[in-house]
């Protein structure tokens, strides 16, 4: 299936809508032209027999009857007339003529084209048509006058006819001539009227992968500019996001190196070693370091699977006590090795918040992974997720070190790391908290612990709306 043109559409369309709106008006006012003309002529055939019978009154009766006696026959007005009137090689004498009767029908007068045309009947006045010989007649007969004549007028079709040839002539042909002229004037104009389009095809054409210039097209139209704006709009939203992927995937291969060599050196180690407790200390290391990699990894997946649902509308109302519950089983084994108290308290009953399970479950492993990260043995950690009005807010305090104001948003950069951290953590966990509270248009801030050291990181997300009745 070929693809229609734009350009071919709008001028077809445009001179569809000039020919729907012409066309009926044309008609119209040919139709209204028409009855004019024929009333005009109706009114000026009513005006000759008027003006006939003023003159046969000045005449007389009597004078008529007289002439008729001693002639003994109709007194023919033209009978044959021996010179008729040509304009522009057309004859118009004997296209009109007349008719005089007395009281008993007899005929007085009348021009030569009409003396075989019977006397109208009794009462018979006004307007009629009537065929005599090839041409149709079009007559106008006024009530008798007091001495009894009746005067007629008539006026053959021909001239009506082409006067009315004439119009449509004049009506239709200009028509005719002028759409060919319109289309290609439409076509001009539409063409001139998409050069914008062009432009803009032409400077995207023209574009640099990676490049950051916006889009600008000279002397763009109100209405290109929303999708100037638009495309704008996404061209940055798109660069930011190659970016963000650029930066991450170098992180990546930065942050994954180091395991991975850290690995193949202990192998390595381990099959050169003639010594059994030397290959079994290299093979420990390359334990430790494959669980290293693993745990880097799985934090990796986790910023993946957040990227994933922000860009999903998989939107669903979440119970947070059933999130938090299911996330302290799965962290059961790391609580019971860390010589770490936990210490939860959750609020009765559910909590509904609108979003991701997923991204909640990961903002709260990470946050008390982290937390336990900067423990040292024999502390403790305190989870608290409580409802305060409208809002759900989740409290995880610790007694570490806790991290100064100064270097507190520094921390929410990937692959930051504060110094005296224990454990596998490779500075992803509070970047992956902070991306999950922004799914949920959540705040988060880190505060100092009220137990005089150590840190408390407090989220605070909207309760879903109907939650909130």
């Amino acid at each position: 299936m070929s693809r229609s043109s734009l350009r071919a559409g709008l001028r077809w369309l445009i001179l569809g809508v000039i020919a729907l709106v012409l066309v009926p008006l044309g008609v119209y006012s040919m139709r209204r032209t028409i009855n004019e003309v024929s009333e005009l002529s109706d009114a000026r055939l009513a005006q000759s027999a008027r003006t006939l019978q003023t003159l046969v009154d000045e005449i007389g009766l009597t004078s008529l009857q007289q002439r008729n006696a001693e002639t003994g026959m109709v007194v023919p007005v033209t009978t044959k007339p021996t010179q008729e009137v040509v304009l522009h090689g057309h004859t118009y004498e004997s296209e009109v003529g007349f008719q005089v009767f007395d009281r008993s029908g007899r005929t007085l007068m009348a021009t030569g084209n009409l003396t075989v045309l019977p006397p109208p009947a009794a009462g018979h006045f006004g307007f009629h048509n009537v065929r005599l010989g090839n041409y149709r007649w079009r007559l106008f007969t006024l009530p008798p006058t007091q001495d009894g004549l009746v005067v007629r007028a008539a006026e053959r079709y021909d001239s009506r006819r082409d006067i009315t040839v004439a119009l449509w002539v004049e009506h239709a042909l200009a028509p005719l001539i002028a759409l060919p002229v319109l289309a290609l004037l439409v076509g001009w104009a539409v063409r001139r009227g998409l050069r914008p389009l062009d432009a803009l095809a032409e400077k995207l054409a023209a574009r640099r992968p990676g490049s950051r210039d916006t889009l600008d097209v000279a002397e763009a139209p109100r209405e290109l500019e929303p999708v100037l704006d638009a495309l704008n709009t996404q061209f940055t939203l798109l660069e930011e996001a190659l970016e963000r992927e650029r930066r991450f995937s170098a992180d990546v291969a930065h942050e994954l190196r180091t395991p991975i060599a850290s690995t193949m050196i202990n192998l390595e180690n381990a099959q050169a070693s003639r010594d059994t407790g030397e290959a079994d200390e290299a093979l420990s290391g390359a334990r430790e370091s494959l669980a290293a990699l693993a745990r880097r990894v799985e934090q990796l997946l986790s910023l993946a699977r957040l990227e994933a649902s922000s860009r999903s509308d998989q939107h669903a109302d979440i119970d947070l006590m059933a999130v938090a519950r299911t996330v302290i089983e799965e962290l059961a084994p790391l609580i019971g090795d860390s010589d770490v108290e936990l210490d939860v308290t959750l609020a009765d009953g559910p909590l509904m918040v609108r979003g991701h399970a997923v991204a909640l479950a990961a903002l709260l492993r990470n946050l008390l992974e982290n937390a336990f990260r900067h423990v040292p043995a024999g502390g403790f950690v305190k989870l608290i997720i409580q409802r305060e009005q409208a809002q759900a807010v989740i409290d995880v305090i610790d007694n570490g070190e806790g991290i100064p104001p100064e270097r507190r948003a520094a921390v929410f950069a990937r692959f930051h790391r504060e110094a005296g951290s224990r454990g596998d953590g490779y500075g992803l966990g509070l970047s992956i908290v902070q991306r999950a509270a922004q799914m949920h248009d959540a705040d988060i801030v880190l505060l100092d612990s009220p137990y005089g050291r150590g840190l408390r990181v407090s989220v605070r997300l909207p309760l879903s709306r109907g939650a909130n009745s």
